[in-house]
């Protein structure tokens, strides 16, 4: 079986680091600076025949890259007007392919944010009061024009996020699945009869929307992430105000403009964007109006939002952190294993919550499924994802980079090596890495890398490697390869994560419920699941 990446549709969520947003205000960084006195920005493609990366000089302007520059906003979507901050002030968004600053976008307050959240509880008494039907209407209407523009989305997704075009325009498909999916599903949500506990007494159970929805949004799918909450929550009724990663906005705006030509009413939704993240989460948490709050994001932010919504009993769905281990026994198809650790680990350039961390082979393939894995790795193709051909964007920011080069670091001090790749190239990129030689204990088994290294650990037995892969506190995602029948039934069963990938490296979709156990969150996204989080159950007892 050959791995052919350019066919290969990858999704999964990301969280990236990127210039601070006092350097932003400050003027350029020390990377800015030096491409400042060279006159240009950076990208790069990588050549393919020498391994080496060829560099090129170009700045990014975005609109005329659109079919329809009117997608490209910098205004915030706020009570269903497009509005600059009261107080004027902006943040950058920037190309981290390119160094260049693509857009300038409001910068809203606190008290911005709670007139959003007042007019999406205002809206929502005649949103929900519309039939299921009648919602599914207008959410088919945002599915289909997010596909008739998908090229454009993935365009400005590409642009301030850095993932390849192709990449970023399965992302596109991707997330407009969850708004066809939940606005067919919410049809479907039924209430109960129960039988009467006396003669006189008729039993039921409805279910009504929970109210307004705070939503917090990563930037590595900043697309999808906000698609998968926006969706159930305007399905059944809600109000919802979105803040997207002040790293990535365009993508959330363009949504916005989407949404508002389908003809969703004025102020159910509203897109905040904002650099005052702390601000934001702190309204979302304390303001009574707001019912339920969704995040996506690092575990140990999820726990800061957990305290601050306590004081209110909020109603929480947390996507947090995840260590998924990914573990190929020597039955295997190891073709197979390779083809699924690719998507797996390098989607995304490994900034994804459910990237294979930890890749677990039993010693007798080990060598051989190293050796096939850096033969595969060799092909990724390295550069601006705008480009063509391109497989590998850049790393989010300097912070991800230098991670990536501390954790190869730790490796090759412990003793182990590199297989291929280990450099870092100019800018954000970095060469895709495998390393081989791992042991538990170097850093890279207990943290998120969260960029292009795989390391191999090697093993012996099912019961050892299970009992390694669950000594995590995360449990979102993972994932084995095995042909015998017996074994796939008592290591899916026996493996702590949400989400268990057998034989395959590609697990998401909007039919199946997402979400993790331990601190990797709470709740679900996707399918009959992940719409119960949007809505409350009221049991009537009436007397006859």
């Amino acid at each position: 079986m050959q791995w052919n990446a350019p066919d290969a549709i990858w999704f999964i969520p990301i969280t990236r680091p990127r210039r601070s947003r006092a350097e932003n205000r400050n003027g350029p960084g020390p990377a800015d600076a030096a491409l400042t006195r060279a006159g240009h920005h950076v990208h790069l493609t990588r050549d393919t025949n020498s391994g080496e990366a060829a560099v090129t000089r170009e700045s990014t302007d975005l609109q005329a890259l659109l079919d329809d520059p009117s997608l490209l906003r910098t205004q915030a979507f706020l009570a269903g007007e497009w509005v600059d901050a009261g107080d004027g002030a902006t943040f950058d968004v920037v190309n981290p392919a390119r160094g260049d600053v693509i857009a300038r976008v409001a910068d809203l307050s606190r008290a911005e944010v709670a007139r959003a959240i007042d007019a999406a509880a205002e809206a929502m008494k005649g949103w929900a009061a519309r039939t299921a039907k009648e919602r599914a209407q207008v959410m088919r209407k945002w599915f289909d024009l997010m596909i008739e523009n998908q090229d454009d989305l993935a365009r400005i997704l590409t642009a301030e996020m850095g993932k390849p075009f192709a990449e970023a325009r399965g992302e596109i498909v991707y997330g407009a699945s969850f708004i066809e999916w939940f606005g067919e599903e919410a049809k479907r949500v039924y209430g109960e009869t129960i039988p009467g506990h006396m003669p006189d007494k008729r039993l039921s159970v409805i279910r009504q929307p929970i109210g307004v929805v705070g939503s917090i949004t990563p930037w590595n799918f900043p697309n999808a992430m906000i698609a998968r909450k926006a969706g159930p929550a305007l399905a059944v009724g809600c109000g919802f105000v979105a803040r997207p990663a002040a790293e990535t906005p365009l993508s959330a705006l363009a949504m916005a403009v989407l949404g508002e030509r389908a003809g969703l009413p004025k102020g159910i939704l509203s897109v905040v964007t904002s650099s005052r993240s702390s601000e934001i989460g702190k309204e979302f948490c304390e303001n009574p109006a707001v019912r339920k709050l969704t995040f996506t994001g690092s575990t140990e932010v999820g726990r800061i939002l957990l305290r601050q919504a306590a004081d209110q009993v909020l109603k929480c769905s947390m996507e947090l952190g995840g260590n998924a281990p990914f573990i190929v026994f020597d039955d295997a198809d190891l073709d197979a294993a390779v083809e699924g650790a690719m998507a797996s680990k390098f989607r995304n350039n490994g900034q994804t919550c459910v990237c294979a961390n930890r890749i677990y082979v039993q010693a007798g393939v080990y060598d051989a499924f190293a050796a096939k894995l850096a033969a595969a790795v060799d092909k990724l193709r390295v550069g601006d994802g705008l480009k063509d051909g391109v497989t590998t964007g850049p790393l989010i920011n300097e912070s991800a980079v230098e991670k990536v080069e501390e954790h190869i670091r730790d490796v090759l001090d412990s003793g182990g090596q590199i297989v291929t790749g280990g450099q870092r190239l100019d800018g954000l990129f970095f060469k895709p890495t495998v390393v081989t030689g791992v042991t538990d204990a170097m850093k890279v088994a207990t943290e998120e890398t969260f960029g292009p290294l795989a390391p191999l650990f090697r093993f012996e037995t099912e019961e050892e490697v299970v009992a390694r892969a669950n000594d995590t506190i995360f449990g979102l995602a993972s994932y084995f390869y095995a042909r015998d029948i017996g074994r796939i039934t008592r290591v899916q069963e026996a493996l702590e994560y949400g989400i268990v990938g057998v034989n395959t490296g590609i697990i998401s979709t909007e039919v199946a419920p997402f979400g993790g156990i331990k601190q990797s969150g709470l709740g679900r996204e996707g399918s009959r699941h992940g719409i119960e989080d949007f809505l409350e159950m009221k049991y009537v007892c009436l007397s006859v």
